[in-house]
């Protein structure tokens, strides 16, 4: 096919250029008319306007605070579906999508993705340049979809499994408020006690001249270290984040801290539900929308978040290019649950993995609930214990000198 270069004029009057590729120029400018422009002038595209078109396209770029968001994506995803299942063509589609968009900047990456598409690049490969946005999981989802002809369809799964990975963000996040809350009015409560009433007990004890309590002694300089000392816990805490930070870019230190959490009480069972919840469904969606099954598990290992979790499925990848099956490598890294073991085990051998994965996926969704609801729980009378024991240590050490002073003027 020809390329050809066009100047048009959009819905709100303005000019634009670009660059399409046609079979005949009376064909290319039914494809300008099927964007919603309307060409004023087509000629046979020179290396020269490819150039202007990529300028241009730069040119349409604003500056907007913060990123693109996922609920957009999710949003833009399942119009763009609809849109092509109702028969309108992929150029057209995404034309009407950015038309009745507010300005945003996943906008402006859609006019890129437009001029990329217009210019010869397939949509995964327009999408792909956009790594911040569209990920590998959301590119080779739609190059699987391009290449079988069931765009629609993956588009559509894309949106759900989005959905469904948002709507667990949300879940845990939503469970952190209360007790995050907590913790935040409890510190400035103990900060303020520290500020300002202890002070003023420490000038009263100073006057009787006697000698105080253990307990009421380090209550006074705690009080003095954050009234005058406050920079240095400062430097400390930072320091203590950078340690821990270029600590933990070494991968065994990784490794290690990912496998002791998986450890931990009721977090590590938490934490290994979410990894089994997200690498089932980002596994079964990508299966089911035909992508090679040694790209998915490429895929859905970036999508874990624990690498004691990641390496497993490093080893059913390089157990499955020589020939073996998912199950066992599973079951050798003691990581996953035996129930999802077997599950997958049984999708295999039926030939229903898709499927298996799926229902994999649905049922620690639901634990991870259960589990963040227990948690939840077990947390509220934890803080309130935790919270009383502080407070209870600074009312007693406040109050023993007054004790002591009494004793001794009663003698």
């Amino acid at each position: 096919m020809a390329k050809f270069a066009y100047k048009a004029v959009n819905r709100d009057g303005k000019e634009t250029f670009g660059i399409l590729e046609a079979e005949s120029q009376a064909l290319a400018i039914n494809d300008i008319r099927n964007l919603g422009l309307h060409p004023t002038q087509i000629r046979p595209a020179r290396k020269s306007d490819e150039k202007k078109a990529r300028s241009d396209k730069r040119g349409l770029s604003e500056f907007y605070i913060g990123g693109v968001k996922t609920k957009e994506v999710v949003i833009m995803t399942r119009q763009l579906a609809t849109l092509i299942g109702a028969g309108m063509a992929l150029l057209r589609s995404l034309n009407i999508l950015i038309a009745q968009m507010k300005p945003c900047k996943l906008r402006d990456i859609l006019r890129e993705v437009v001029t990329d598409v217009q210019t010869g690049s397939t949509l995964n490969e327009a999408l792909a340049k956009h790594p911040h946005v569209f990920d590998r999981l959301f590119v080779n989802m739609v190059r699987a979809g391009e290449t079988g002809g069931t765009l629609e369809e993956v588009l559509a799964r894309l949106a759900d499994f989005m959905e469904r990975r948002q709507a667990l963000k949300r879940r845990v996040r939503k469970a952190l408020i209360y007790p995050i809350c907590v913790l935040g009015f409890a510190l400035v409560i103990v900060l303020g006690i520290l500020m300002f009433v202890v002070p003023t007990f420490a000038e009263v004890f100073a006057d009787f001249d006697a000698e105080l309590p253990a307990p009421t002694l380090l209550l006074i300089d705690i009080g003095d270290f954050v009234l005058y000392r406050w920079w240095i816990g400062l430097l400390m805490v930072n320091s203590i984040i950078i340690t821990i930070k270029l600590i933990g870019k070494s991968e065994y230190v990784k490794i290690g801290r990912d496998y002791a959490v998986l450890k931990i009480w009721m977090i590590g069972g938490l934490v290994t539900k979410i990894a089994v919840a997200r690498f089932a469904r980002t596994l079964g969606t990508l299966i089911r929308s035909g992508v090679p099954i040694l790209e998915s598990l490429r895929i859905t290992k970036e999508t874990i978040g624990n690498a004691a979790i990641e390496n497993a499925v490093q080893k059913v990848h390089d157990s499955i290019k020589e020939g073996d099956t998912i199950a066992r490598p599973l079951d050798e890294a003691k990581v996953f649950p035996a129930m999802v073991v077997n599950m997958i085990d049984v999708g295999e051998e039926t030939g229903s993995l898709d499927q298996m994965l799926m229902k994999v996926a649905d049922i620690y969704d639901a634990e991870v609930e259960e589990a963040v609801d227990a948690m939840l729980q077990l947390l509220e009378p934890i803080l309130i214990i935790g919270l009383g024991i502080i407070i209870g240590f600074i009312v007693i050490s406040l109050y023993l000198p007054i004790f002591s002073l009494a004793d001794q003027m009663a003698v």
